[in-house]
């Protein structure tokens, strides 16, 4: 106070940074937008092919599947609100919370799933855009408004039925919403191969090929252009049928070659 008496000009400017401070933070305030509808997808479209890259979560690796065909599991469904609003999902669009979707471990991106309250009966359709949830026991991560339509907002925590879907449309039954769905359409049959690496050096992965040679046959390495450059991918086989690239990728491991796993080629 005795300051402030000495030097009255002090008080000014303290009062015209302050206002100056309160005004730029109602603009931002003002111009924050919520996040871009995420890009309808039809339901049933296949997954990009990007999107079945293994990963490591807490030093375990999840190993996403190529088809989400017959896919029917059994456990405890969470969700993720208003922290993750607007950050990016791991297939690249912006999380809405009120949007239905959810994060999955393994299920390929843009799988349409039918979750089943076990307790209530009550069921949602919501579509998978992340990655998720790493807790033990939870086999699936819902957005808010996935949990507020299923029941589960309070509780946080509850058992459920995730069942994979291809089209679903809403039936009124007793006065309650159930839904009519058609199984998801099956990938078991295309062109899959199986990736051992990927390299920015050809002749690293002409290394790995000549390795590859003594354990299986069909090793070529296929070039790819990418927005990040020319990507030299080594993989093995031309399989017609997805069980059958799945048992190599599997041998592979087995031989120490952790990273191998299926893809779908593009013809």
């Amino acid at each position: 106070m005795r300051s402030l008496g000495r030097r009255p000009e002090s008080l000014g400017r303290l009062l015209g940074w302050g206002c100056l401070v309160l005004v730029c933070c109602l603009s931002f305030g003002c111009s924050r937008k919520a996040p871009p509808p995420p890009v309808p997808t039809p339901p049933g479209t296949p997954p990009p092919i990007g999107t079945q890259k293994p990963y490591r979560i807490n030093g375990v690796w999840y190993y996403p599947i190529p088809s989400a065909e017959g896919y029917r599991e059994k456990g405890l469904a969470s969700w993720y609100g208003r922290d993750w609003h607007g950050r990016l999902t791991s297939n690249g669009e912006r999380y809405d919370m009120y949007a239905l979707t959810a994060a999955h471990k393994i299920l390929p991106m843009n799988t349409h799933v039918k979750v089943t309250h076990l307790r209530t009966g009550r069921s949602i359709v919501v579509r998978i855009n992340d990655r998720g949830p790493f807790v033990p026991g939870r086999i699936i991560d819902l957005s808010y408004e996935a949990a507020r339509q299923l029941g589960i907002q309070r509780e946080g925590v509850a058992p459920v039925l995730v069942e994979a879907v291809r089209v679903a449309s809403p039936v009124q039954v007793a006065g309650g919403t159930s839904w009519r769905v058609d199984p998801v359409r099956s990938y078991r049959e295309g062109h899959f191969a199986v990736q051992v690496g990927s390299f920015r050096d050809r002749a690293n992965a002409q290394r790995l090929r000549q390795v590859l040679a003594d354990h299986a046959g069909g090793v070529y390495i296929r070039q790819v252009e990418l927005d990040a450059g020319t990507f030299y991918r080594v993989q093995v086989g031309s399989y017609r049928n997805l069980d059958a690239a799945n048992e190599t990728a599997l041998d592979l491991r087995r031989r120490g070659y952790g990273d191998a796993f299926v893809v779908a080629v593009e013809d």
